[in-house]
């Protein structure tokens, strides 16, 4: 979905039109299952976490000021449900089998299994970057919102956990 399309959503969706949030529930419900599982290692709690950011989303979407930011106001939203639903029930990351990943690291696609396991590896706060720049294609400085740290730290972030998989690589 491009942008434009996305914001003309947004604003029919605020306006009043439920298919109009239908059709982002379709299109990001996928995205943010997948967010969520990757930072909860938890299928259920993610499903519920999704859930949850839909229903708060629709009550507070006509306060969203820009169309733009929607993608990064859900993701940041989610990320916060799920760190509460973690704390809450006090589950730990473990990693997930099913999860859909490919990127493409210098030029070659590594099978979704390996990688998938390399980045499991990774520390949470360098997975959650990595899957946001690679897999959700947040722009840097969307990243730096969902994740609420200086747009440094992100590129730190995504610099050393690039480094970290190339290093799993050899």
């Amino acid at each position: 979905m491009h942008q434009a399309q996305q914001d003309l959503l947004v604003l029919e969706a605020q306006s009043g039109n439920k298919k109009a949030f239908e059709c982002l529930i379709i299109f990001f419900h996928p995205q943010l299952i997948n967010f969520a599982c990757n930072l909860s290692g938890n299928h259920a709690l993610a499903k519920d976490a999704v859930q949850d950011v839909w229903i708060s989303i629709s009550k507070k979407l006509s306060k969203l000021e820009d169309p733009r930011a929607f993608k990064s106001w859900i993701f940041r939203a989610l990320r916060w449900r799920v760190l509460d639903l973690i704390k809450a029930k006090a589950y730990h990351f473990q990693p997930i089998e099913d999860t859909n990943l490919s990127v493409e690291l210098d030029e070659s696609v590594i099978e979704r299994q390996q990688l998938r396991k390399m980045i499991e590896k990774l520390p949470d706060r360098d997975r959650s970057v990595i899957y946001l720049f690679y897999l959700v294609e947040l722009p840097l400085a969307e990243i730096a919102q969902v994740m609420e740290i200086p747009l440094g730290t992100v590129k730190s972030r995504l610099n050393r956990a690039r480094a970290s998989l190339q290093q799993q690589l050899q």
